[in-house]
């Protein structure tokens, strides 16, 4: 029996500019390998969120919750390095939906949502497992250009930020210096304590859907397949390999695939979908909130018809008419 193992990294359509993976297909392809979790990574967004949990909750695999996101780092002359923050709990959730909010609304000087490594703090932390981006994360963009030092000081900040929960992440994907890279992380990694994962960075299910995934990042950026000059982010094996592809790949770093597992395991976001939730509103004393929409509607209502006679009773019978339906349905 091989190395049971978790792909933690997954982007889907729902990434809009780099995934030609369908949910439905993508929660299929986890089932027939007999995948036990599976984690939905979108770039920054939760957009297919509902989706996945539900979808892979009916095929009996437990679903991981997270985003793969772009940190903005002062004066890094290669742009933005990639985190990847997957939810423990609705603490977690909330902490997150607040880093996403807050990168739409502030962070998107270069073109596209990023979040400020400023924004991060211990207290707006709690309940989420983070990995490091593998070779295109902070830490690893020090190690692949020999810079052991800032990998050590950076890999320190990490740490203070997610005590217990920050994962080195190992990638093997063809592309070039990805040797040089694990080893150095993984001599980090023994030197500091801090365990390592295994991902594979999926953007599509099959090998074969390799051109398919080009033809889309293409469109995105404004350049034709056949263009030499273009760069080329992605690799063929970017794909939804099995437990068993993973476990030979990392047969030479086996806790890397048993720490996904481990991962899955100690994320537990449980969704509370199907029920209306509205803001709490303050209230006088003593006042429920029907009380107190009948009461500010029947104002309103004076205010929009003012002076003699603007009020008539016909319009009171609306009024009451559908108060009444909003009140029944609990949106009071």
């Amino acid at each position: 029996m091989s190395q049971p193992f978790v792909h933690l990294r997954v982007h889907t359509e729902f990434s809009l500019i780099d995934s030609v993976v369908r949910v439905p297909e993508l929660v299929a392809a986890a089932a027939a390998a007999g995948m036990p979790a599976l984690a939905l990574t979108d770039q920054s967004n939760l957009f297919a969120m509902v989706k996945f949990h539900g979808a892979a909750l009916k095929a009996g695999i437990k679903p991981v919750i997270g985003v793969d996101l772009l940190v903005d780092e002062e004066g890094e002359r290669q742009g933005a390095t990639r985190l990847t923050l997957l939810c423990q709990s609705q603490s977690g959730y909330r902490n997150l939906s607040r880093l996403l909010t807050r990168a739409y609304l502030e962070g998107q000087g270069r073109g596209t949502a990023c979040i400020a490594r400023a924004w991060l703090a211990a207290d707006n932390l709690d309940g989420l497992i983070a990995l490091s981006g593998a070779a295109e994360g902070d830490v690893g963009r020090a190690l692949v250009n020999a810079r052991e030092r800032d990998a050590e000081r950076l890999l320190s900040t990490w740490l203070a930020l997610f005590p217990g929960r920050f994962y080195l992440e190992l990638q093997r994907l063809g592309r070039p210096a990805e040797e040089s890279y694990i080893a150095g992380a993984v001599a980090l990694a023994a030197r500091r304590g801090v365990p390592v994962v295994a991902t594979n960075d999926v953007r599509f299910l099959k090998a074969d859907e390799f051109e398919s995934h080009e033809a889309r990042v293409c469109i995105h950026d404004g350049t034709l397949l056949g263009d030499s000059g273009r760069v080329r982010r992605y690799t063929r094996q970017q794909y939804l390999r099995t437990p068993q592809e993973m476990a030979a790949l990392f047969a030479d770093v086996p806790e890397a695939l048993a720490n996904s597992v481990e991962i899955a395991r100690r994320c537990s976001l449980q969704l509370e979908l199907g029920e209306a939730r509205l803001p709490q509103y303050p209230l006088p004393a003593g006042v429920s909130t029907e009380d107190f929409l009948r009461d500010e509607s029947a104002a309103g209502l004076c205010r929009r018809f003012p002076g003699p006679g603007g009020v008539t009773p016909k319009h009171r019978e609306r009024l009451a008419r559908e108060l009444e339906v909003i009140c029944q349905m609990g949106f009071a």
